[in-house]
């Protein structure tokens, strides 16, 4: 079977049966899981109790979240750049450093706290919890009225692309002119809408009764389908650009798949879908969900992530388009592997919850039994309004001292508090959160050196600590990564940011994809007043190698020095640091030096012509240092001759033993009839010699 280009009926259904059936699966296997979470964080349980009897719930999955969430919050939040970019060539060091610092600013400028302190929240309770980046263009309308108008004038405002005319008036009054005529001018008075659109980067947390996702799905990268549904009226799709009959045909009762979830976490009562729709049909309520999923819609065997966005409870498909990012970033604190659902935090101490909730009934219902004791009267001999008074140190008259016995209780507190206590230390255990990891439990931690106590707390906080990494690692990377494709996608020209105190224009097209990413979480760093000792000795060590070696030392720069104070300070908690400090860089810093070398340069000009023992102690040492040249090209000179008159020399004496080598063979021949070798001994008097000059020659 070869791949075809799909019809829109094609797309809608296998879009609808895609949506239905993640969100079927959603219903019956999550679902369940995260009420009974909401339940019991809210402080219920499964648990019966009798008439008469204790009710109180041992609070154990509120009590650790709320602990546990604070420290994960000033975790992630202690530092000005929760996510850092790292680049992998040297020529992306500024991408990488603008892009951290853009990321950090959309961050906040879109309340980061909120949205952590949501995710976190729903990652701790029910399983997941989900941030959505996004690019939004929000219409920013503005209404003007302008009277008076030429028709000039008047054909000039309504030529604006921005424009809309909303309502004009034409209006003529007779004049007279320059020439004395009767003229009757037409004047125009306008009301009209301008309309800017200007498109920023959102991020927003999603309900994870809202989202969905398909059975299969490991991870939000590999998964089938996901997406989230929302409550809607009919007038935001026609504001989209939608038709309002068809849109108003899909509206009705919303009652989607995670409608019980929905209606029990957000509200606890059920929702009487009472609405003004019949005055208003543009209010009437409508399902709008907003799916991700990859299709092969043009037929060419390769499948695109494409943006669905169906309406109605039959999820019918009104646009898509092609979509190069999935926006969810998620977030968990304690994943399952190859599964896409984890477990949370509640879910590993609810049933803690019920043991803690029965021994501490027990506990208190022992307490009251033996403050109240149950008696034993014989009604006959005593009167009954006397025992039923329950006033402190009443009188009971009757006619039988034995009448009325107490029925004796034994008392379980101590054997309830160690079982407490025990179960204290196995949700401790579970979960991280102790005393010793808060600093509190001073038990735990007295008569104990720096270095133990440090253990112990150390100790205590390391399943929290793993917590912190999970979050940091997932739904955090991809939160920030999600921010950056969505800055490189969508540059701004007009775009300008605060970095080191300088305004500077941003321009996420060069940051590319040589970059890496670091969560900057606080772990495995030291405490915050070590992290504060360790750059004050990076501080000395700046200064002392600054003022020994000067500027030019090759290690430390004014701007490293500069953005030293700037990260103590921001660990102090002042962030302004330009108030103290003047902005620097390395551009800055070369304008300086160089403004500072010529300024010397004056000063030596100036001294020169001012100090005349100056002028002549520099004459004096040109003239030194000329004679000094001099005298060197000299003993050159009478070095190359010397040599010359021994090369002359060596060739004389060479001539020399030549002819009397030729006259001692004559002689040798005529005394006694012997012949010489002659060019043997000629061959190695012309061979080359080295010479080894002696000590003190040379």
């Amino acid at each position: 079977m070869e791949p075809k280009r799909l019809t829109d009926e094609e797309i809608n259904d296998a879009v609808s049966l895609a949506v239905r059936e993640a969100i079927d699966f959603v219903e019956s296997e999550i679902a369940p899981d995260r009420i009974k979470a909401q339940r019991y964080f809210d402080g219920k349980c499964d648990l019966g109790y009798e008439d008469g009897r204790s009710k109180v719930v041992a609070t154990k999955v509120r009590d650790t979240i709320r602990a546990i969430k604070p420290a994960l919050m000033r975790v992630f939040l202690q530092s000005d750049k929760p996510v850092e970019f790292i680049p992998r060539t040297p020529q992306a060091v500024m991408a990488a450093e603008q892009a951290t610092k853009y990321a950090s600013y959309i961050f906040n400028r879109n309340n980061g706290f909120d949205v952590i302190s949501d995710v976190f929240h729903d990652a701790l309770v029910k399983k997941v919890g989900i941030a959505k980046v996004y690019y939004d263009e929000n219409p920013d309308v503005e209404f003007d009225e302008y009277t008076g108008l030429t028709q000039q004038q008047a054909q000039m405002v309504e030529m604006d692309p921005e424009v809309d005319v909303v309502e004009m008036t034409i209006t003529q009054e007779a004049e007279i002119d320059a020439m004395g005529m009767e003229i009757m001018p037409a004047l125009y008075d306008m009301k009209v809408a301008k309309t800017s659109r200007r498109g920023e980067i959102k991020i927003k947390s999603v309900a994870p009764e809202d989202f969905f996702v398909d059975r299969g799905a490991v991870s939000i990268d590999d998964c089938y389908v996901c997406g989230h549904s929302s409550e809607g009226r009919v007038g935001d799709l026609v504001e989209m650009g939608f038709d309002f009959e068809r849109v108003y045909e899909l509206s009705g009762d919303v009652d989607s798949a995670t409608d019980q979830e929905e209606d029990f976490i957000r509200r606890g009562w059920d929702d009487d879908d009472t609405s003004d729709s019949h005055i208003d049909p543009s209010m009437r309520k409508i399902l709008i969900t907003e799916a991700y999923m990859r299709m092969d819609i043009d037929g060419v065997g390769v499948p695109k992530l494409y943006k669905f966005l169906c309406a109605g409870q039959d999820y019918e498909v009104l646009d898509y388009e092609l979509c190069d990012y999935n926006p969810f970033a998620v977030f968990e604190v304690d994943p399952e592997p190859h599964t896409f659902f984890g477990r949370s935090l509640a879910d590993i101490i609810i049933e803690d919850q019920n043991v803690a909730t029965s021994l501490m009934r027990g506990l208190l219902d022992n307490i009251a039994m033996l403050n109240n004791p149950r008696l034993i009267v014989n009604d006959q001999a005593v009167e009954m309004d006397d025992v039923l008074n329950a006033e402190i140190g009443g009188i009971i008259r009757t006619t039988d001292m034995g009448a009325v016995r107490e029925i004796s209780v034994g008392a379980t507190a101590t054997a309830a508090l160690p079982a407490i206590q025990f179960y204290d230390e196995v949700v401790r255990a579970k979960t991280g959160v102790s005393g010793a990891a808060m600093g509190l439990d001073a038990d735990a931690l007295q008569s104990q050196t720096a270095a133990g106590v440090n253990a112990a707390v150390q100790a205590a906080t390391a399943v929290s600590e793993l917590i912190a990494r999970t979050l940091a690692e997932g739904g955090m990377k991809q939160l920030f990564r999600t921010i950056a494709k969505l800055a490189r996608a969508n540059p701004n020209p007009n775009e300008m940011m605060r970095i080191d105190g300088q305004f500077v224009p941003v321009d996420p097209t060069s940051w590319g994809a040589d970059l890496d990413m670091m969560t900057n979480v606080g772990l495995g760093n030291g405490a915050h007043d070590q992290r504060i000792a360790m750059m004050q000795q990076a501080l000395q060590l700046q200064m002392q190698v600054f003022g020994q070696y000067g500027a030019m030392n090759g290690l430390v720069t004014m701007t490293n020095i500069r953005n030293t104070v700037a990260d103590l300070m921001g660990l102090a908690g002042v962030h302004n640091a330009d108030r103290y400090i003047q902005p620097m860089n390395p551009q800055i810093e070369q304008q300086l030096m160089m403004a500072q070398q010529q300024q010397q340069m004056m000063a030596q000009q100036q001294g020169q012509q001012s100090d005349p023992n100056m002028a002549f102690m520099q004459t004096e040492q040109m003239k030194a240092q000329t004679r000094a040249q001099v005298d060197m090209q000299k003993a050159a000179m009478e070095h190359q001759r010397k040599l010359l008159e021994m090369a002359q020399k060596n060739d004389l004496d060479r001539d020399g033993m030549a002819q009397d080598l030729l006259i001692e063979a004559a002689k040798i021949l005529g005394q006694y009839g012997t012949s010489v070798d002659v060019e043997r001994i000629k061959a190695e008097q012309n061979a080359p010699r080295q010479f080894m000059p002696m000590q003190g020659m040379m």
